[in-house]
This record gives structure tokens, C-alpha cells and sequence, in this order.
């Protein structure tokens, strides 16, 4: 079936309903071609309503989620953002096409590896790809826009926040192993701000800052 037309699909029934309404969201999400940040052998789920596995017992998360994320983030273009948890690299090319620098971070190497040749194959030249510890954020980048975390940390790591420009966003999912809330946290002129946004579940967020290796 024609991958245009299932994006398509993908953003009227799964998205606009549940309340994504930012034309630059829905743009990019028509525009990325989401199955190529899949597996061949889980293509045929690329554009479902749930997550995908994408091998080393990660995932690629629910098309809402990776929307939701990015809304609530607001960009308009220019931004610098960095992404904890590369993965499929997928919400790095759907913040890639609103104009952002993106710079990620992932802690596995294979995925790394991929990501990193998926972005070339498709031509994202405005992200720059890290490997190691996201819970560290990048030092040598600081200052950053906005921060998006694509796994679950059982608190909120002190080195984003102090990565976060004074009114930055940085939207995290936090909670349990097995179940989070995501959070938004804004920097404000002289301490930090934040609010429950929905339920969600995500994979842990390895790292000094977040989950031990099991």
C-alpha cells in the first residue's frame, strides 16, 4: 500500500482526534517516512496505532506519543533540542523537519549505528548523533531549547535540567518500571515549574541518572 497514503491515514485517525492540532506536528508527520525507521520484518505495523520493536529490546513509541511529545515541546523553527534516547532516530527526523538542530544521545551502539546511517540515507544533515550516557545530557552542547526524553526515568536527572535555557521545555516520562507520567517541566527566571500531562509507558532510561542495567 502506499506509504503517503497511510501517513495520511495515520494523522486522521489516530492523531487529530486525540487532539494534535499543531500544523508544523502534523506536517512533519506527513512528510517522515516513518517505515523507514523500522525493521523490514515489522514494516507492516509501522503506521499502527502502538509501538513497533526495533530490536535490543527497544521500541519505536506509539505514533500519539511521539506527536504528543513534540507538541507540547512548541517549536517554531531554529531551536536547539536534545533528544535522550536515540533509538530508531525517528522523533529526532520528525523534530529534524520543523526546523530544529537536533542533537541525540544513545547508549547503545547498535542503534546508534543505525540511526546514524538512516539519517544520512534520508538526508537529515541537522542532527548530530552522540553515544553514551543520556542521563549525563551532552556537556559540551549545553543550553539547549528544549529536552525530550523517549524513556522512563524514575526521577527527573539534575543535568537536563541545568542543560535547559531559562524558559525551556523539557517533556520526560518519570514513574516506575512499568508505568509513568509524563511530565512537563518549563525553566523559569529562577527555578523550575511542572505539570502532570498524561499516563504513559516507556521503556527505562539507563544511566547514572536513571535506571541501573538489569
Amino acid at each position: 500500500m502506499d506509504q503517503a497514503f497511510l501517513r495520511k491515514q495515520m494523522i486522521d485517525s489516530q492523531l487529530i482526534p486525540r487532539g494534535i492540532t499543531d500544523k508544523k506536528v502534523l506536517e512533519a508527520f506527513l512528510k517522515v517516512p516513518r517505515h523507514e525507521f523500522i525493521p523490514k520484518d515489522f514494516r507492516s505495523d509501522a503506521y499502527t496505532d502502538h509501538p513497533v520493536p526495533i530490536g535490543e529490546g527497544q521500541t519505536i513509541s506509539q505514533p500519539y506519543m511521539v506527536a504528543l511529545m513534540t507538541q507540547l515541546l512548541s517549536i517554531n523553527g531554529g531551536e536547539k533540542i536534545l533528544e535522550i534516547g536515540t533509538g530508531s532516530g525517528y522523533q529526532a527526523a520528525i523534530l529534524s523537519e520543523m526546523g530544529a538542530k537536533v542533537y541525540t544521545v544513545e547508549r547503545n551502539k547498535d542503534l546508534y549505528e543505525k540511526a546514524k546511517a538512516i539519517f544520512l540515507e534520508l538526508g537529515y544533515k541537522n542532527i548530530e548523533c552522540g553515544l553514551g550516557d543520556g542521563t549525563l545530557g551532552w556537556p559540551e552542547k549545553t543550553s539547549f531549547d528544549a529536552i525530550i526524553v523517549t524513556a522512563a526515568s524514575p526521577d527527573i536527572p539534575e543535568p537536563l535540567k541545568d542543560q535547559l535555557v531559562r524558559g525551556g521545555r523539557l517533556i520526560i516520562p518519570v514513574g516506575p518500571r512499568h508505568a509513568q507520567i509524563l511530565v512537563e517541566v518549563k525553566r523559569n527566571d529562577k527555578d523550575f515549574s511542572q505539570k502532570a500531562v498524561c499516563g504513559c509507558v516507556f521503556v527505562p532510561l539507563i544511566g547514572e541518572y536513571g535506571w541501573r542495567d538489569e
